[in-house]
């Protein structure tokens, strides 16, 4: 059963006689997507459009930087579009997406640091002074980055925390420490210039751990950078290096007590206090991981359908010599099944991008949480855009020859997907979850498999960890020694995510 369930998801879809076509946003039933998309309306679209088109990845991160600046303060888009106009915010990550095949992914990296990241997370757990700020750094045009990922705890590590933050109640400061080399910040875009900082820290009060935090705080004061902040750019990269990423060490910064952005919990007269009953500031963090999947999706999807469409313009008019006359590379059957094939898979995710994007809208606008089910949903289109759009352009590569060399095509600028796979979450770390969810179910439903394949692969994985734990007693070896099948279970659970989410 194992071997038809994985020969099943290597299968790749069947390809009929048609050619590849423009990408199209898919066209959602409900009211409420009608909503979310009449908010962005056509003469915004043009002018968000024409103050991009000129954008360009041969400049310098400071010049970069400033082009930003620029940006923000045509005011086309707010920094509270999050919550107040998501459709718009979606937008504007959609069509700066378009620049990455000529350009790579610098500006738009750049971009949703400052929207989504930095000032996101202000939006949603910031009190209602802090997000009122917003509109003062927008006007002032400041750039912030996000200090989330550390040199011990990366991508692949899952969410993890190490960097400290103190209240010290007799100077009514908190005290801000990198603890050690590995606690660093660690790829931190746009920190080499950012004017603020929201940063990620492990919050103690009176000697007790609260958990990790978020706080805005002052990078730089009058251009020099905040005594206490050591950092260095994190060298050169295979592309985008007009962004900047550096790592940031912490020494005994002290932060103003308004500095911790306190919707949810703040410390008041020298204690800690949960201001919502059953919410973490931990879990509206991750909003920004939502949104930021639905971006990433998007500028994955955007970047491999644009990568497409320049080879599919070029090889059809790539004369290839035939005995039987005209005959253009785009003729080539395993191209022209290519071309096919991809026009179905992008079109198809796509569609799923779209409609997690209306739902997770609906959520921003009520400032509610979503649905475990959404949650899932959101982490598979991530990961299922980006993997599909790894995979359909590293096939293009292997099959136009000497175009994909050539510095305009815009394969030079692949590893924007690769940018994409670790983006606001690892692939591997959100398929593992998927994984632990589809192992955990189906365990409270008594641990027999009802035949379909995620049930039958739950059952070989249980039944195989279950031995290996009884001979070695270490759960880690066995879930380790299971990872092919981990990851087949994930696959599975994501064709059946998508297929109930589009149903």
């Amino acid at each position: 059963m194992l071997s038809r369930v994985v020969a099943r998801i290597g299968r790749q879809v069947t390809a009929r006689s048609r050619s590849f076509k423009p990408l199209q946003v898919a066209t959602l039933s409900s009211d409420s997507a009608q909503s979310a998309t009449d908010q962005t309306d056509s003469d915004w679209t043009t002018k968000w459009t024409d103050a991009t088109s000129s954008l360009r990845s041969d400049v310098s991160f400071d010049e970069s930087a400033a082009r930003l600046r620029e940006l923000i303060q045509t005011d086309l888009l707010r920094f509270t579009d999050l919550q107040h106009n998501p459709a718009r915010f979606f937008e504007a990550h959609r069509i700066l997406a378009r620049h990455a095949v000529q350009h790579g992914p610098g500006f738009w990296i750049r971009f949703t640091v400052q929207y989504n990241l930095f000032a996101g997370t202000i939006l949603a757990v910031g009190g209602d002074d802090q997000v009122r700020s917003l509109d003062d750094m927008q006007s002032d045009a400041q750039l912030g980055c996000f200090g989330l990922t550390e040199k011990l705890a990366g991508v692949q590590s899952g969410l993890v925390v190490n960097t400290t933050i103190n209240w010290d109640n007799e100077k009514q400061k908190f005290i801000l420490n990198t603890p050690n080399e590995g606690a660093r910040k660690n790829w931190i875009s746009q920190g080499a210039v950012c004017d603020k900082a929201v940063v990620l820290a492990d919050l103690s009060v009176e000697g007790k751990r609260c958990g990790p935090h978020a706080f805005v705080m002052d990078f730089r004061q009058e251009g020099s950078v905040v005594d206490g902040i050591h950092l260095e750019d994190m060298g050169r990269k295979t592309t985008g290096n007009d962004l900047d990423n550096a790592w940031i060490h912490f020494n005994n910064v002290e932060l103003p007590k308004d500095a911790m952005l306190n919707r949810y919990a703040d410390v008041v007269d020298g204690k800690y206090v949960q201001k919502v009953k059953g919410v973490r500031p931990f879990d509206m963090i991750g909003q920004r991981l939502y949104t930021g999947r639905i971006a990433v999706a998007q500028a994955a999807l955007s970047y491999c359908h644009q990568l497409f469409d320049v080879t599919k313009n070029y090889s059809d008019n790539k004369q290839c010599y035939s005995m039987s006359g005209d005959v253009y590379l785009s003729n080539i059957p395993q191209l022209n099944a290519l071309y096919i094939e991809a026009d179905e898979k992008l079109s198809e995710l796509n569609a799923f991008v779209d409609r997690c994007e209306t739902e997770l809208s609906e959520c921003l606008v009520s400032s509610t949480l979503p649905s475990a089910q959404l949650v899932e949903a959101i982490a598979t289109c991530k990961v299922m855009a980006v993997e599909h759009s790894i995979r359909l352009c590293h096939l293009l590569k292997q099959e136009v020859g000497s175009f994909a060399l050539m510095e305009d095509s815009g394969f030079k600028h692949l590893d924007f997907l690769q940018c994409c796979k670790f983006a606001e979450g690892d692939s591997r770390i959100l398929m593992q979850k998927m994984a632990r969810d589809a192992l955990k179910e189906f365990t409270v439903a008594g641990g027999v498999s009802d035949g379909s394949d995620e049930s039958e692969l739950c059952a070989q994985i249980t039944s195989s960890m279950a031995a290996e734990i009884a001979v070695s007693g270490d759960k880690q070896k066995a879930w380790d020694a299971n990872w092919r099948n981990i990851y087949a279970l994930a696959e599975v659970r994501m064709e059946n995510t998508l297929g109930q989410i589009m149903a």
